[in-house]
């Protein structure tokens, strides 16, 4: 498994607020895969989204659910700060700010 396979199984995972997938929102920041072990250092649109712990857990489930995954590390950071400009070319058109 590679971590754009990672990435592209995240695409499954929706921001419940946003109605969009965390990738496209531009949420993970980075994928490591390394003999069965799966890293995600990721963030959230704000530091107190409500969201957070669901979307967490929701990428953390997905991650599990891929055949020869053993564990799985999720790191939520804050720096740097997400922005809408981290959203895919997608993302923005779907949210009108194109």
């Amino acid at each position: 498994m590679t971590p754009d396979e990672v990435r592209e199984a995240l695409k499954d995972v929706y921001d419940p607020e946003l109605g969009y997938n965390i990738v496209d929102i531009g949420l993970i920041y980075g994928v490591v895969v390394d003999d069965g072990r799966v890293g995600v250092t990721m963030t959230m649109t704000t530091p107190g989204c409500p969201a957070a712990s669901y979307i967490e857990e929701g990428v953390r489930q997905r991650i599990l659910g891929m055949d020869g995954v053993q564990s799985v590390n999720v790191a939520v950071v804050w720096n740097p700060p997400w922005a809408s400009d981290m959203m895919s070319d997608d993302a923005k058109h779907y949210f009108g700010w194109d």
